[in-house]
């Protein structure tokens, strides 16, 4: 697998150097230098094939021959040991929920797949050490947490925006311990993001430290993550599918576009946010006008400027007509969430997260507005309305049930280092903080 920068297509490195650099020096994002078509077969056979079947085809063919064929079996067995259902809502409006791995988030299937790797790749480097650097909206920070936990020679430091996190996220990175430093960052997540990128870029912590990040601007996290695109349609029958994605960093929404490079039957991509809406404006403008994010109820997907947008820009050769004639966006508000939550519940006794709400409102109305009946409408389930309790409890107007290991963690202190906004804060305390 080669894969090039997106500010450079002449920059082009093998699969392992992009995982450990995670970006490249000129600042752009790494790109697989050519996308695969999976063969016809697969697609007549895929309803035959488990989750795991169809991560190994689809990893296989992007890796290629960077990773022998047993390697990568034993690596995607030990990282998705939890599965991803598919729940008809009604009609033809199906749920794909991604929230039973270790963290109850999707982003556990980019988390453990990359801990996988990195362990492998760790393994056949002899005293190698490295240090996780890992901006988080919410999710990711938990994920990363768990996928990294007591991994040998891999220090994890999360930074996260104080105050804009719920309280389950955020005892989730903090009170694990051991290989994993939470900062806390007086800030919002666009300044951890941008504090991590300056961290990468930054000649002194290069030259003394080994740096990755596991963000999805790190490319170990998007393979992962086109796997479910498959699975939801092996899950189903032949029509093409409208997958509505709750997008904020838009790296969920990049691996699914990757996966209809692949072959995949997609007939369009609902690109659904809060008010962070910076992606549906693109699409509706022709602008990418990146902005300081705002806090909402749905706080993974408060993102003001996505990174991944490099990506999704560089795949449609920079032509917005092109990605729209793929992506539409929709954007919705914390009283239009609360309400469709309520309005959930009580028709179909399905509980939803804000996030996983915010999906269903971007697939019902791309649906009602297209009027095809002739498609399988899927929303994506990106994290356990337990971990939003106190805000899905306010909504409802009742206790709902919590998952065990989430109770556990509430009552574990919380262990983080409150630092101010800037590189300079981080550096000094990569630089000094014993590893």
């Amino acid at each position: 697998m080669k894969l090039y920068s997106t500010n450079n297509t002449n920059l082009v490195v093998s699969l392992e150097e992009a995982i450990f650099k995670s970006l490249p020096m000129d600042n752009g994002l790494y790109l697989p230098t050519s996308i695969p078509l999976l063969p016809a077969k697969f697609f007549q056979e895929i309803h035959c094939y488990s989750l795991i079947d169809i991560a190994f085809i689809v990893a296989q063919a992007l890796i290629g021959d960077e990773i022998i064929d047993s390697d990568l079996k034993k690596i995607i067995e030990q990282a998705i040991t939890f599965s991803a259902p598919i729940i008809n809502l009604y009609d033809n409006i199906n749920v794909l929920e991604l929230f039973h791995g270790p963290s109850n988030a999707f982003k556990d299937f980019g988390a453990c797949f990359m801990a996988s790797l990195v362990s492998y790749y760790l393994k056949r480097q002899d005293s190698a050490k490295i240090n996780i650097l890992v901006a988080t909206s919410g999710d990711t920070g938990s994920a990363v947490a768990q996928g990294f936990l007591n991994i040998e020679n891999v220090h994890v430091t999360i930074l996260y925006p104080s105050g804009m996190v719920s309280e389950i996220q955020e005892k989730q990175l903090t009170t694990l311990g051991n290989n994993i430093t939470a900062l806390e960052v007086a800030g919002t997540f666009d300044d951890c993001q941008k504090m991590v990128k300056q961290a990468f870029l930054d000649t002194e912590l290069q030259h003394k430290l080994t740096l990755t990040s596991a963000n999805s601007i790190n490319i170990a996290r998007l393979i992962p993550q086109s796997f479910y695109y498959f699975h939801a349609y092996a899950c189903l029958d032949d029509k093409p599918i409208i997958f509505s994605v709750p997008s904020g960093n838009l790296g969920n929404l990049c691996a699914g576009v990757i996966a209809k490079k692949m072959g995949l039957k997609v007939a369009k991509f609902v690109a659904s946010t809060n008010i962070n809406n910076v992606l549906p404006e693109y699409l509706r403008t022709g602008t990418f006008t990146p902005r300081p994010s705002v806090h909402t109820i749905a706080n993974a997907m408060d993102v003001g400027n996505p990174s991944n947008f490099a990506r999704l820009d560089r795949i449609y050769t920079h032509d917005v007509g092109m990605m729209r004639e793929d992506i539409i966006g929709k954007s919705y508000t914390d009283n239009e969430t609360r309400e469709t939550i309520r309005q959930v519940d009580k028709q179909y006794s399905c509980i939803l997260d804000p996030h996983s709400a915010i999906g269903y409102m971007g697939l019902r109305d791309f649906l009602a507005e297209s009027k095809n009946k002739n498609v399988n409408g899927v929303f994506l389930a990106t994290a356990s309305p337990s971990k939003f309790y106190q805000e899905i409890e306010s909504i409802l107007g009742r206790k709902i049930p919590l998952l065990e290991p989430l109770k556990l963690a509430l009552h574990k202190p919380k262990q983080s280092i409150k630092i101010a906004a800037g590189l300079s804060m981080l550096k000094e305390f990569l630089l000094e903080y014993p590893k």
